[in-house]
């Protein structure tokens, strides 16, 4: 309930929360019973009382026990902003999680383009989650305990996003577009992308050194 959006199908939310789409499925049919959501097309709350209690306790929790990595990628679905990962994180859900740079398990920023008009929300639903955010620039490890942070990108115009793999993320074009201008930390993920996407980019990490 919790990351649904109005018209949201089952799979889009399973992918959401990195559930199975039969376990969603299940609590859906449970949560339709109790009358707290409505099946019509999608997905709709029914009970936002019972919503924003869920949002309490998972905030709570989230402040008690930091959240790991693969919370922090499903952390951002349930502030009800549209947002979409971008920089590093684009990269990184273009290649399926396949290519990693600059940050570890201790210190791990996450990176989402949000609208400007939200930015103050954000960084208030971030301080409700205990969850270290700031705008442009990674947080400095040092200041907090938490593994994982966010760097917020504002943008005044409309978020373009495409979903890969339930999570939203800024257009291949603007993430290639990235990665060409830092190419050197990108090389090996430019040769993924132009594998698996057919996209014309002479990308090879090999080491001409092989082939002498």
């Amino acid at each position: 309930m919790v990351a649904a959006r109005p018209g949201d199908s089952i799979r889009r939310i399973a992918q959401k929360i990195d559930g199975s789409y039969s376990w969603v499925y299940d609590w859906i049919e449970r949560l339709e019973d109790a009358g707290f959501i409505r099946r019509e097309g999608g997905v709709y709350i029914e009970n936002y009382a019972v919503r924003d209690r869920y949002y309490d306790l998972v905030a709570a929790i989230s402040r008690a026990v930091p959240p790991s990595i693969d919370d922090g990628y499903v952390i951002p679905h349930f502030a009800g902003m549209p947002f979409a990962y971008t920089k590093i994180d684009g990269v990184y859900v273009w290649t399926h999680g396949g290519y990693q740079i600059a940050r570890g398990h201790d210190d791990y920023p996450i990176f989402i383009q949000v609208a400007d008009r939200d930015i103050e929300r954000w960084t208030a639903f971030f301080d409700e989650f205990g969850i270290p955010s700031r705008i442009e620039e990674r947080p400095d490890a040092t200041d907090s305990d938490a593994t994982v942070s966010y760097v917020l990108f504002p943008t005044s115009g409309g978020i373009t996003r495409e979903w890969v793999d339930g999570n939203p993320v800024i257009p291949l074009d603007e993430t290639i577009e990235h990665m060409l201008e830092y190419r050197v930390n990108y090389e090996p993920a430019l040769e993924m992308i132009a594998d698996e996407y057919d996209r014309d980019i002479d990308a090879s990490h090999e080491d001409p050194r092989l082939n002498a």
